[in-house]
């Protein structure tokens, strides 16, 4: 192996489990890596003591396997282990601020079926990793340097678990929530996805007055996402009418997203939550900047409600990691992806598909208004997102006719403020087509030409 070759992707490592990069060779290597890295960052600010990094999963089969070879690589550089089991991704961030530890990882795919598998990493504020610790990370990984350094004796590392972990986070989300604030005489319907928040979301809810039914709380290993959670909302959408319910709540497999169900069964999406919190950030004089951040898959509609209230939309490519970096840049406190990732800057480091919930909830409250009346303060601009399977990943530039359709397509929608983005997907083997304009028949339209022409040159 050579120093040039990468395994991070736009969101830590991730594919098929026991599958390279995903295997127990790798993961070993990796914890080695990092266990090395960290020990050796920021050593000043961190202190003198035993140097420690958080160890975190969803509930996948194949967590098991790579969070032994994980904490084997980090035990063996000196650093010690503290598990604290399936717990959501933003749970992660916030234990390993909590605990002071030198970072922290988590072993999840998000989003993806089970047989996937991904390792996260978090700097000890609670921020995914830089890209320059990343390439310092892959760099030991494959240029066979870390193999010189080996702690011996007393200087190996040692693994506890941390039984406290989810009632540290459980408090944690709950101190979001205005205190004094309660959900009594609400029922709320939650699909946990048979994921990291099986336990978190529930009780966060219950303990803040709620009535709660939940589904997909019952993981086996092999059932994260399938056919429930963000990823397939419509079940969501159906039990608000079957329970009568007042609102419905969403999460993928390591609860960094969130995706609602107002109390009439329709789905209300990340633009949807950034249009209803950005603009009652705005009326409370608490959105920093008046500026919401948020990435090119956002539609249209939420630019002009934003810009409407005296605020403004800025955009970044794709993937949470990027709306959080142009947060820190900018000194905003508020971002998010229409897919659910929800950044809450005030509150936390990451996506918090818990925090974002209620944060929803809490503008229900003060407001006594249904989610429905809420999410009318905005109006969506006609929008179509193909998601293409692909068997390889050429440019499209490569691509016979597909360039010229895409210039034709942006040159009609031009004029009533549509756009065109073709892009591929940073952790899936798919190309994402995103076409919106205010002529549902134009962008149906170019939808099909364009997804056509790619489907029939890479398409699996």
């Amino acid at each position: 192996m050579t120093a040039s070759k990468k395994i991070f992707g736009t969101d830590g490592v991730r594919g098929t489990a026991n599958i390279e990069p995903v295997t127990a060779e790798t993961a070993l290597r990796l914890g080695r890596a990092a266990g090395h890295v960290f020990k050796h960052l920021d050593a000043k600010s961190r202190g003198s003591g035993r140097h420690k990094i958080v160890l975190g999963k969803d509930t996948r089969l194949s967590g098991y396997m790579l969070e032994n070879a994980l904490s084997s690589g980090i035990l063996s550089m000196g650093v010690d282990v503290l598990f604290i089991g399936p717990l959501p991704t933003p749970g992660v961030a916030y234990v390993t601020r909590s605990l002071r530890a030198d970072a922290g990882i988590v072993i999840t795919a998000s989003h993806n079926p089970y047989d996937d598998n991904g390792i996260k990493f978090f700097r000890p504020d609670g921020y995914k990793l830089d890209d320059k610790i990343e390439h310092e990370i892959e760099h030991l990984v494959f240029s066979g340097e870390i193999e010189n350094i080996r702690p011996t004796a007393d200087d190996i590392g040692k693994a506890v678990r941390i039984e406290d972990a989810l009632g540290r986070y459980i408090e944690y989300t709950k101190a979001s929530f205005p205190r004094g604030m309660t959900l009594e005489g609400m029922r709320i319907v939650v699909d946990c996805a048979h994921g990291a928040a099986y336990k978190s979301t529930p009780c966060v809810l219950r303990e803040l007055g709620a009535e709660v039914i939940v589904y997909g709380n019952q993981p086996d290993g092999k059932n994260i996402n399938k056919d429930c959670g963000s990823m397939h909302p419509r079940m969501i959408c159906q039990k608000i009418w079957e329970h009568r319910a007042d609102l419905g709540i969403a999460h993928d497999g390591d609860a960094d997203r969130v995706l609602l169900a107002d109390e009439t069964g329709k789905l209300v999406d990340g633009d949807d939550i950034m249009a209803i919190a950005g603009l009652d950030l705005i009326s409370q004089g608490t959105l920093a900047q008046k500026t919401v951040v948020s990435t090119v898959m956002s539609n249209a509609g939420l630019d002009a409600a934003i810009e409407g209230a005296g605020g403004r939309v800025l955009h970044t490519a794709v993937g949470d990691k990027n709306v959080i970096d142009e947060m820190l840049r900018g000194g905003f406190n508020f971002g998010g992806e229409q897919s659910g990732h929800l950044i809450f800057n005030d509150y936390g480091t990451t996506g918090d598909g818990l925090v974002a919930a209620l944060q929803v909830l809490r503008i229900m409250r003060s407001k006594e208004t249904p989610l429905s009346k809420l999410a009318q303060c905005w109006t969506r601009f006609p929008q179509i997102v193909i998601n293409i399977k692909v068997r390889e990943k050429r440019s499209f530039e490569e691509l016979d006719h597909v360039p010229k359709l895409v210039a034709d397509a942006e040159a009609e929608l031009k004029g009533q403020g549509g756009r065109v983005l073709l892009r591929y997907s940073g952790t899936e083997p798919k190309a994402r087509l995103l076409i919106e304009g205010r002529d549902a028949a134009l962008i149906e339209k170019w939808s099909q030409k364009i997804a056509e022409a790619v489907k029939r040159q890479v398409g699996a």
